[in-house]
């Protein structure tokens, strides 16, 4: 019975060099070894199998029988490893095969969804798994490469290529403010519609701040809040009320009209504390080139600062 278990890849290689060479010495120069070293690794080979390998005198090295059995399976062995080798050469030099990402569920749909046929023209050997969730994702235990968040970074466990920060701004309707006004200041808001989005800690809050003083919550009674933020966007653009939305969201109707910027001398928020939108992946040496790729591509994509950002 041949134990294979003290058996490892360069012995391998070593048995299937000396069978084709006959000679430990020319399999020690090629190998940058001593040929001592080489009859060393062959004896323990012999001695792990319980067969004799080769016979040896002061001239050659002769394969035996038992060798000439076992040298096709080995040479099927190292086929396979060169094929490995290959891909994973391949790999190192374009990305391709499955590359998992993972965005919130509205950032995703306008911004990381969009711009996916820019990232599989670029790569065309790149398969992309596109998930949206606003749940927590762990990279360390869930089966994916990339993870788009916003949010506070603090975890040190993950690396991040953050984009910029999220943007609140407070915004209504023209139709809107045509028909209830302009609110001049933050106090005024209370006598406006207002729609708030809810997400699993509860409603937002609306934060203000001029400069550098303190964020103050403005409480509000609401006239729509919903966990949608499409649905209050929809409402907001048909003149149902005020919204805070990031810029990310609401960027692209702020520019073109569509949504009006209100307060423009203060600073909006739902939290205290600044929330970057980054890219994150596991702590690695050497992160794999699919996850370089799909960063680098939306690093460009996004731009510097980032396209949706308003002034």
């Amino acid at each position: 019975m041949f134990d294979f278990s003290a058996m490892n890849i360069r012995t391998l290689m070593f048995f299937v060099a000396v069978y084709d060479a006959q000679s430990f010495s020319v399999v020690a120069r090629k190998e940058g070894v001593s040929a001592s070293m080489i009859s060393r690794t062959m004896q323990q080979f012999e001695e792990a199998i319980g067969q004799q390998l080769f016979y040896r005198n002061t001239r050659s090295v002769i394969p035996t029988e038992a060798a000439r059995q076992l040298i096709e399976h080995v040479r099927a062995i190292s086929d396979e490893l060169e094929r490995a080798k290959e891909a994973l050469q391949s790999r190192a030099t374009a990305p391709s095969g499955i590359v998992r990402i993972n965005a919130p569920v509205f950032f995703g749909q306008r911004h990381i969804a969009p711009a996916l046929i820019g990232l599989t023209e670029r790569y065309p050997a790149l398969q992309v798994e596109l998930t949206l969730t606003d749940d927590f994702v762990d990279p360390h235990r869930e089966a994916t490469d990339v993870i788009f968040r916003i949010g506070t970074l603090t975890d040190s466990a993950f690396h991040a290529r953050v984009f910029g920060n999220q943007h609140y701004h407070l915004a209504s309707s023209p139709a809107y403010l045509q028909q209830h006004g302009v609110p001049q200041s933050p106090d005024d808001i209370r006598h406006h519609a207002c729609l708030i989005y809810r997400g699993s800690s509860g409603p937002n809050r609306w934060l203000l701040r001029r400069g550098e003083s303190p964020w103050v919550h403005y409480p509000l009674s609401p006239r729509l809040v919903s966990n949608n933020a499409d649905a209050l966007l929809t409402a907001a653009l048909g003149g149902m009320g005020l919204v805070l939305f990031p810029d990310w969201l609401i960027g692209d109707c702020l520019k073109n009209g569509t949504l009006v910027k209100l307060l423009p001398d203060f600073d909006a928020a739902i939290r205290t504390e600044a929330q970057q939108i980054a890219a994150l992946y596991p702590n690695a040496r050497h992160p794999p080139l699919n996850v370089r790729a799909v960063i680098d591509y939306y690093v460009e994509r996004f731009g510097t600062p980032p396209y949706w950002q308003v002034k």
